[in-house]
């Protein structure tokens, strides 16, 4: 409760009217009945801050919503624009902000329990663990200080300690200052964008916590079988088996198959699901990865065909693979995506709210549209593109009630 009270404080407050305590638990509603979806300020300032156009008047005349949940929406990792990432407190806002799907990135312990985590070994950036002394010392690389020019070190991993003593840690915004000398300083580096508002103790997740807190909202699921960074197997523990304790944590609780978007970076975990466990394999989501250079980039386009035959669905890569500058300075659907949609597969996007300010063209996430963003509010063009003309399926988003407000907007 003390969590509850710290980290969500702001969101029971606002939201007293929609909440009614039943059975000593808090009710928040079934996928969105009875609950306030609020967006809070945010995507006026965006809609404020973008160019004169038809878009900027269809998203003001929706100033005053009504604003719902939607499947569009999909939580990346809670709501970690503000809150630290996979944690109770992050998920509870990106409920609260609208979004219909939520994500838990699955990891696995020493102990081979499935715990929310969004890499392996990130124990060190996204949590209190190199304060902790007794679970410092079991870390893969304890804390080592910044020294004659090199950066601060430290490597701890879900699978260097229990899923007990996981339990026991506090999430924090992920971060770190490599030029730290101290564990307190290299704790020290939340992104300047951010904030650590809401990071006094952040309440870790294990999978199955995960899925009966987002099954108690009755809305769906987006766990991702993250790429081990120990070799496998792991004392004993098999990629197959990894794969398939995944879906029996929701095959055990009867959810059925179609609420569930299994995501992985692995296309052998994609097929293992297709053939092994077909009813979540036809909306098992491959996150691809190789559009990260002009090669892969050309390559994965070309192979688009091959994944459709071999049963693939959806197809999830960067946003920035899926769109374009054409010669007269219009942002149009990349050739990635127009081969996604002409092999007849639905395309998930990742990650918006995750570029910090755009106006000096973006990062990552807009490098192949970077000529044409100059402010904040050029995220809503880039949006509309992705929706209107490449026809994506739902977008990742470290803010869910950024998208929320467009989605509502549009109907999505």
């Amino acid at each position: 409760m003390r969590s509850f009270l710290a980290s969500g404080l702001f969101f029971s407050l606002a939201s007293a009217a929609a909440i009614k305590r039943d059975g000593g638990h808090y009710n928040y509603g079934h996928h969105g009945k009875g609950l306030n979806i609020q967006v809070g300020p945010r995507p006026y300032y965006l809609v404020d801050d973008m160019d004169e156009g038809p878009l900027k008047k269809k998203l003001e005349s929706c100033s005053e919503g009504p604003f719902k949940t939607s499947d569009f929406v999909f939580s990346h990792r809670g709501a970690p624009l503000q809150f630290p990432e996979h944690t109770r407190e992050g998920l509870m806002a990106g409920r609260r902000e609208g979004a219909g799907v939520l994500e838990c990135d699955v990891a696995f312990t020493k102990d081979k329990k499935l715990v929310c985590r969004h890499a392996q070994c990130d124990l060190h950036t996204t949590t209190n663990i190199l304060n902790v002394t007794e679970l410092a010392s079991k870390c893969t690389t304890p804390f080592k200080p910044s020294a004659d020019g090199k950066p601060a070190e430290a490597k701890c991993c879900t699978s260097d300690i229990t899923m007990d003593e996981f339990k026991t840690l506090c999430g924090k915004m992920d971060g770190f200052n490599p030029n730290a000398t101290t564990v307190t300083e290299y704790m020290d580096g939340t992104p300047y964008f951010r904030t650590d508002l809401y990071s006094t103790c952040g309440t870790l997740q294990t999978h199955d916590e995960y899925i009966d807190l987002v099954n108690s909202w009755g809305l769906k699921f987006t766990p991702e079988l993250k790429t081990p960074e120990v070799e496998m197997p792991f004392d004993g523990y098999t990629q197959e088996q990894y794969a398939q304790d995944m879906i029996d944590a929701y095959k055990k609780r009867n959810i059925s198959a179609d609420r569930v978007f299994a995501q992985s970076f692995l296309p052998d975990d994609i097929f293992y699901w297709i053939k092994n466990e077909p009813a979540f394999g036809k909306q098992a989501v491959y996150l691809d990865e190789r559009v990260d250079t002009p090669e892969g980039y050309d390559n994965a386009t070309a192979s688009i065909p091959e994944l459709a035959e071999k049963g693939v669905k959806i197809l999830a890569p960067a946003f920035f693979a899926l769109t374009k500058v054409d010669e007269s300075g219009e942002i149009v659907p990349s050739e990635y995506a127009i081969a996604a949609k002409k092999a007849g597969l639905d395309i998930v996007t990742w990650s918006f709210e995750r570029s910090g300010w755009l106006n000096k063209g973006g990062d990552y996430y807009y490098q192949y549209v970077a000529p044409v963003i100059n402010n904040d509010g050029d995220m809503y063009n880039v949006l509309d593109v992705l929706v209107h003309k490449v026809g994506i399926r739902a977008i990742f988003s470290d803010w869910p009630a950024t998208v929320t407000y467009f989605a509502s907007c549009f109907n999505l």
